[in-house]
């Protein structure tokens, strides 16, 4: 399934025309504002659900590239959006003034106020916030996602109480990326930037690195790396040392500081990994091993996908093949990052390979068995249409126009029911060879008339699976001298 390439007006982020946004919602009072746009309180005028709005102007938006990097955002935000510590968005609207990005309401504040707040956490207190935080870099990288600014202002908590759960946001310096190709533009947060970005060649291990900052932070109320100019800081997060002797530290355990260290690692070759993090003693306690590897993303959704009937998996290809360019153009990158000799196929030999890169410890029987499953037509190779399918998350499902296409898809005379001839008829459409579909029409049957109503079919797709503000641009160009953060002398000046 190949969707052609959207061409976009030049002043334009969304490639289609959206209705007002305030046609639709009520502003309320600014949330917040950062240099680059506004935040809402923005409230649903049909059902009075409340809401926060990002509002981007489209004046700050200085070049084709600013307008791409909001594109991209929406497209991570939809990409990560079934993940629980991710905050969710609910739609983009746009007009020739601004961009509005439509998000899930996280009333709780920032993590950074609470840190202030606090001085610092207890190791408990600690542990679970870092595997949240973690768990979010786990999720993006098994996705094919840098996100490449991780700092306590861009985590925040759903409500004000003492139980809130943490969300990330702020995906604005994200990207998707490929394995092997380093990056070099200088971004993100002074405090929390990792040594290889200033050094321009750097891959997803950044993240880690900004997380083991934020760690330190949790637990001793302050920077590991700290200096009174932004060129200190960097000279610091090059050369400096790490501070385990001054108070709170003598009384924070050998096992804390360890993954501290593993995560400070300046080599990022030899930085532990996301996966890691979530894996390391400190963090799943000493006393109780995990007892099986942790699923990535990717390799959780194809575990879905293989436990389901024949009739559900058409029915997944059907919704990919008919999702907005946002919502599917994150499984893209992903499928090109799995495709690494760009064949428009993934073989055996690349899924093996992108699942182990993601911390996968499946033998090859098991690794096949999921190809199979993904492999609809058996002709050996993952299609793009059938990897959109295997790696959907299934948030897609529920909603009432994506199920009533799937349907009217396989009712092909429109009589409201699916009979076995129109499964067989699907079966072939789509190079499906030997299925049991009476097997399958009796599982789904209800009534038990013969045929599938649709009622009946969706709630077989309904059921569990059995069986640092910007600079010149929207980038946030760090002010960045490699010579004076080393502090060497400029010999051309």
């Amino acid at each position: 399934m190949k969707r052609p390439e959207s061409t976009k007006p030049t002043n334009s982020v969304l490639p289609y025309q959206t209705p007002r946004l305030r046609d639709h919602y009520l502003l309320g009072k600014k949330l917040g504002q950062g240099q680059f746009g506004t935040t809402y309180l923005c409230i649903d005028k049909s059902t009075n659900a409340h809401f926060a709005c990002k509002s981007i102007p489209k004046r700050k938006l200085l070049c084709r590239e600013d307008y791409d990097d909001v594109w991209r955002e929406i497209q991570i935000m939809h990409h990560l959006s079934e993940h629980p510590n991710v905050v969710r968005i609910k739609g983009t609207y746009e007009d020739s003034v601004f961009v509005h990005l439509v998000m899930e309401l996280c009333a709780g504040g920032e993590l950074f106020d609470r840190i202030v707040a606090k001085g610092h956490y207890s190791e408990k207190q600690a542990v679970e916030l870092i595997k949240t935080i973690v768990g979010v870099v786990e999720a993006c990288h098994s996705l094919g996602v840098m996100h490449r600014d991780l700092k306590p202002e861009n985590f925040l908590f759903d409500s004000s109480g003492d139980d809130a759960k943490l969300k990330a946001t702020d995906f604005g310096l994200s990207v998707f990326y490929k394995p092997g190709q380093p990056l070099c533009d200088v971004v993100g947060s002074p405090y929390y930037v990792a040594p290889e970005v200033l050094l321009k060649h750097y891959g997803p291990e950044v993240d880690v690195w900004s997380a083991g900052v934020i760690l330190y932070i949790l637990l001793s109320g302050v920077p590991p790396f700290w200096a009174e100019t932004e060129a200190g800081i960097f000279r610091q997060i090059l050369k400096g040392k790490l501070d385990f002797e001054s108070e709170p530290w003598p009384g924070i355990s050998e096992s804390a500081k360890d993954l501290i260290r593993k995560m400070l690692e300046r080599d990022p070759r030899q930085r532990i990994s996301a996966h890691e993090v979530l894996c390391h003693p400190w963090i799943v306690d000493d006393t109780v091993a995990p007892d099986k590897p942790l699923d990535s993303a990717v390799l959780s959704r194809l575990k879905h996908f293989s436990a389901m009937n024949k009739l559900k998996k058409m029915a997944l290809r059907v919704i990919a093949e008919r999702l907005s360019e946002e919502e599917i153009g994150g499984l893209k990158e992903l499928f090109k990052m799995i495709d690494t000799d760009s064949s428009g196929t993934i073989t055996f030999e690349e899924l093996k390979v992108g699942l182990k890169r993601v911390g996968s410890q499946l033998m090859e029987s098991e690794i096949k068995a999921l190809m199979d499953a993904a492999d609809i037509d058996n002709n050996g190779t993952i299609e793009y249409g059938e990897f959109l399918a295997a790696t959907l998350h299934l948030n897609k499902i529920d909603r009432e126009e994506n199920l009533i296409a799937a349907f009217s898809f396989f009712d092909k005379d429109g009589s409201g029911y699916i009979t076995i001839d129109e499964l067989q008829q699907a079966c072939k459409d789509f190079g499906l060879g030997d299925v049991h579909l009476d097997e399958i029409v009796k599982e789904i049957d209800q009534d038990n008339d013969g045929r599938i109503d649709y009622g009946e079919f969706a709630a077989m797709m309904k059921t569990g699976d059995e069986g640092v503000g910007r600079t010149r641009t929207m980038r946030n160009n760090l002010n960045f001298n490699l010579a004076d953060a080393l502090g060497i002398k400029d010999s051309s000046s």
